[in-house]
């Protein structure tokens, strides 16, 4: 059908999270225990009727190539579409000159062989659902060179400090793009979302290899803006958004969607949102079990008391044990009596593989295949890595 082809970028060298962006990248991160970040992403584009996709891996791809496959879950037509997996020259994760322009750059046959007018970027470590569509319409009809899509909030001081924001004009000009240094609350939050022309596109990423190495899709955009020699304009998103840029905010992002009020912001009845599945059982309660305000993935057994908590796929929540505001990622196993809770402290995680019997860690997130033994009281959890097993001798 479509004017436009989709890629979905990584982030960029100065996001790291904690504890979890050492074993994959963000795209590959679990969320709400049954998606990955990257799902949403490209589901956005498969509604909006994007049938070719390009999907820049940088660092730690193993997971997240694993979880794509050929895309076929994400409901992209195996005849007219394609979903095109294109890696980093520069792999190295502190590397300095891996930008997305050197990504695109390396990758520029690619880009050049696509025979769509449009191109719709994104990124792969954010939150949100929103018709393609419709930006690309709004784009063509504005004349403009480049439309970019932003987020309003009222709480930029303490949050999205990783993030990007626009400065706009009274008709939605974009005048500057900048780092949000959180030096005021209301903001427009960049969502990392360009709509451009493929012949634009191209001639960006040599103009900006030319003038610098480290130069970004943002920055050669942002120069155009200030020069006068670009007409770009910013476009407001509704609706439920999260950016996955440091341990915080995934935390934050998991958690708020509990809510169920919060989660009809971002799920639509007519707006599916693509995963891998498998074909575990489903989820087995016990009689002891004590189970509420909490989303549990399929494949687990639960024996214990789980509130306000996330628990991933394959999970054993043994008995006795207590999850209070915590995300638990897939095939964990909580010993009896093991009573973790986050408790919005804000100590340093002293992380040692025989922790004392009331170890007090920062916010609550169990990696993939953590076992913590019985007799345990963890309180505001920062991170137990994967395949760390937490034992206490009695």
């Amino acid at each position: 059908m479509f004017k436009a082809f989709g890629i979905v970028n990584s982030s960029e060298r100065n996001i790291h999270v904690e504890g979890l962006q050492d074993y994959r990248a963000i795209g590959a991160f679990s969320f709400l225990g049954r998606y990955r970040v990257i799902d949403f992403p490209i589901s956005n584009m498969t509604n909006s009727g994007i049938e070719y996709i390009q999907v820049y891996v940088k660092n730690k791809p193993r997971s997240l190539v694993e979880h794509l496959g050929t895309g076929r879950h994400y409901n992209i037509n195996s005849k007219s579409g394609n979903l095109q997996l294109l890696f980093s020259e520069h792999s190295g994760v502190n590397d300095i000159y891996n930008t997305d322009i050197d990504n695109y750059y390396s990758n520029l046959e690619c880009i050049e062989a696509v025979h769509y007018p449009y191109v719709v970027i994104a990124p792969n470590y954010m939150i949100y659902t929103t018709d393609y569509s419709k930006l690309i319409d709004a784009h063509i009809e504005s004349g403009a060179d480049v439309t970019m899509l932003y987020h309003s909030v009222d709480n930029a001081k303490e949050n999205y400090l990783n993030c990007h924001i626009l400065n706009l004009n009274r008709q939605k000009g974009v005048l500057s793009i900048e780092h949000n240094h959180g030096n005021a609350k209301n903001r427009n939050i960049f969502m990392d979302t360009y709509v451009m022309s493929k012949e634009l596109f191209i001639s960006l990423i040599h103009k900006a290899k030319e003038i610098s190495s480290l130069y970004t899709l943002a920055d050669v955009i942002n120069a155009g803006c200030r020069d006068g020699e670009l007409d770009v304009r910013g476009i407001s998103h509704r609706g439920y958004f999260a950016s996955i840029t440091d341990f915080k905010s995934y935390h934050d992002a998991n958690m708020d969607l509990i809510d169920y009020k919060t989660a009809t912001d971002l799920f639509h009845d007519n707006w599916p949102i693509y995963t891998r599945t498998n074909n575990s059982c489903p989820t087995h309660y016990f009689d002891t079990a004590n189970v509420s305000n909490s989303v549990i993935s399929n494949g687990s057994m639960i024996e214990g008391t789980v509130e306000n908590s996330i628990v991933g796929r394959g999970c054993t929540i043994k008995k006795g044990a207590v999850i209070k505001n915590c995300v638990v990622l897939a095939d964990c196993t909580i010993g009896e009596n093991v009573h973790i809770e986050n408790t919005g402290g804000r100590q340093a995680c002293q992380e040692s593989h025989m922790p004392r019997r009331s170890s007090v860690l920062r916010m609550s997130l169990a990696t993939s295949n953590v076992t913590i033994h019985c007799n345990i009281h963890i309180y505001s959890l920062v991170c137990v890595r994967r395949a760390l097993f937490i034992s206490v001798l009695s």
